[in-house]
């Protein structure tokens, strides 16, 4: 008579959290470069002063010449606690409402997906919008006459300060249009990523793996961009506005949208586009390798079970 077959041993959701955040933060690392690009372009000729930047390439070159090396990885810590929060919160949210909506076995389908994921998405912008606003300004800063700027030291000393300085309720000013883009960018992958991989695979040239992952990245890393650029741009400016004489800059994502279409023309609603786009897609693939390599480690060292290969 043979053993009962012993049931197969799985990575606890609280580890599967922990993971994620993690491998999002150690994807960050790589791409901060252009994140800083992506928002000094999108503050470039705000309320109609002359524009610093002629183009990403330009604006990079600038930093480097006049802030050196380690200035393009300014406001890094605040984006590393972006991470560990809108990424953890994103998908711990969506793995409970996936497992919820799963019956007998069976995954909720494509419509309920993408309905969890923009909940999931949305709810996670609402946790990180405070690292959110903290890392929109230190990335701005050195595009400031030296009088005017902020200078925080990390993160940590940003929100202390904006607290102090502008209340608690300014850790939060952008969330709007923070939420709004989130669920933009998780729809649109969701949805533009699956139908890139089907697409793809479909013409024979490409078997499931890394490089499959990749291709399907980019195609919807450029749809994905393409669709929340603006929605982005108004979070940049609300995040990093002053309150001059009382009077803040914006009164809110509508009218950030209709200034800058007014002083700088249409198309600079797409502002930033290029390194906006080229840090979408290797972030989520280097997100992915992470998460890969660190699930087949824990299998292996803490499960020592090598039946499986990394899994999402």
């Amino acid at each position: 008579m043979s053993a009962p077959k012993s049931e197969p041993k799985t990575i606890g959701n609280g580890i599967k959290f922990l993971f994620g955040g993690t491998a999002g933060m150690a994807a960050t690392v790589f791409v901060q470069p252009l994140d800083l690009v992506k928002n000094r372009m999108q503050l470039s000729g705000v309320g109609g002063e002359k524009r610093q930047y002629k183009t990403s390439f330009h604006a990079l070159a600038s930093i480097l010449k006049n802030e050196g090396v380690l200035g393009i990885y300014t406001g890094l810590s605040a984006g590393l606690l972006r991470q560990a929060t809108y990424t953890t919160t994103r998908l711990g949210i969506y793995t409970s409402l996936f497992d919820f909506f799963s019956k007998d076995g069976k995954p909720p389908n494509f419509l309920m997906k993408a309905l969890i994921g923009v909940t999931a998405g949305g709810a996670g912008a609402f946790v990180g919008t405070p690292a959110e606003v903290a890392l929109i300004r230190m990335t701005a800063d050195g595009r400031l006459p030296v009088e005017e700027r902020r200078g925080y030291k990390n993160v940590f000393n940003a929100l202390g300060r904006i607290v102090k300085e502008e209340g608690v309720l300014t850790l939060w000013r952008g969330c709007i249009p923070t939420v709004g883009r989130a669920m933009v960018v998780n729809a649109a992958q969701l949805a533009s990523y699956s139908q890139a991989k089907q697409i793809l695979v479909s013409t024979g040239y490409f078997r499931d793996g890394l490089f499959l992952h990749f291709v399907a990245s980019m195609i919807s890393g450029l749809i994905t961009t393409a669709a929340s650029m603006p929605v982005d741009i108004a979070k940049t400016r609300i995040q990093n506005m002053k309150t001059i004489n009382g009077k803040p800059e914006y009164s809110g994502a509508l009218d950030v949208l209709t200034k800058t279409v007014r002083q700088e023309g249409f198309f600079s609603l797409w502002k930033g586009f290029t390194p906006y786009y080229a840090r979408l897609g290797p972030h989520t693939v280097l997100t992915f390798i992470f998460l890969e390599q660190m699930n087949q480690a824990y299998r292996h060292y803490v499960l020592h079970d090598d039946s499986a290969g990394g899994g999402l």
